[in-house]
């Protein structure tokens, strides 16, 4: 009698511990599926217009951001010439693809807004089929409050990737007399930036040259041809400054400038 409840207990030990073994298997292929069938690959939207591609990620329940709009010579306008996520990534559902839209080639010039009053160059720039981009302040007091003492791209541009103008814009000098702090110059062109400081009374150093750094995967043409990778910041465009931002200089004092070629 002894034996045989012995047996029983055995046999249902055995058999409790292969139901846990089962039920563990379908959690784990339960979970698997779970994780995996959320995930998806982001399809190429290049060269796609924009109902297109919302088309493709409305069907992979992708959320589709349009970002910027750039000028291209090889994407007709009103498709897309760039995204994040590459094609190919794996992404979990309800993920963000960022996609610019090309304008086409560049059609408008750039007007000159240099010596205006910051309301007239934003009018001015409308006018032109622009957008106003990011507006920085330099104390100044040799000219009225709001006017524009340089501007980026500068006037007359040609081959411009973005349809919008960075304005440095003059501010009273509310420092101790000589003195203000340092603007944060980053991405603007030496050519106005050098105007703009030797205006104030800076003196400037021979700026140090910085080989730009360009996109780590080069673009492919709807040809299939490779597109030469555009750099990440334009050449002659600052890339680091010493003073840094916000610093208190003084009129006569040198500011050293690290600009990418």
């Amino acid at each position: 009698m002894a034996i045989r409840t012995l047996r029983n207990l055995f046999q249902a030990t055995l058999l409790l511990a292969a139901l846990l073994a089962t039920s563990l298997v379908f959690a784990i292929l339960t979970m698997h599926f779970a994780i995996h069938g959320a995930e998806v690959h982001v399809p190429s939207l290049r060269g796609m217009t924009l109902d297109e591609a919302r088309s493709q990620t409305a069907g992979l329940d992708l959320n589709l951001i349009v970002d910027h709009d750039y000028y291209s010579t090889d994407v007709a306008a009103g498709r897309i010439v760039s995204q994040s996520p590459a094609p190919g990534t794996v992404v979990r559902r309800e993920w963000q693809v960022r996609v610019s839209q090309s304008l086409g080639p560049q059609r408008v010039q750039v007007p000159s807004v240099i010596g205006m009053q910051q309301r007239i160059a934003l009018m001015a720039l409308r006018n032109s089929g622009l957008q106003s981009g990011n507006t920085d302040s330099l104390p100044d007091s040799a000219v009225a409050e709001g006017t524009v003492l340089a501007q980026d791209p500068p006037p007359h541009a040609q081959g411009i990737e973005q349809p919008s103008v960075h304005l440095l814009v003059a501010v009273p000098d509310t420092s101790e007399p000589n003195a203000f702090l340092m603007p944060d110059l980053h991405g603007k062109p030496i050519a106005s930036v050098r105007a703009a400081l030797t205006q104030v009374g800076l003196r400037l150093a021979p700026p140090r040259m910085l080989d730009a750094p360009v996109q780590s995967i080069a673009p492919v043409a709807a040809s299939g041809a490779p597109v030469p990778p555009r750099p990440l910041v334009l050449p002659g465009s600052i890339v680091g400054q010493s003073p840094a931002p916000g610093t208190r200089i003084a009129v006569g004092d040198t500011v050293q400038l690290t600009v990418a070629r």
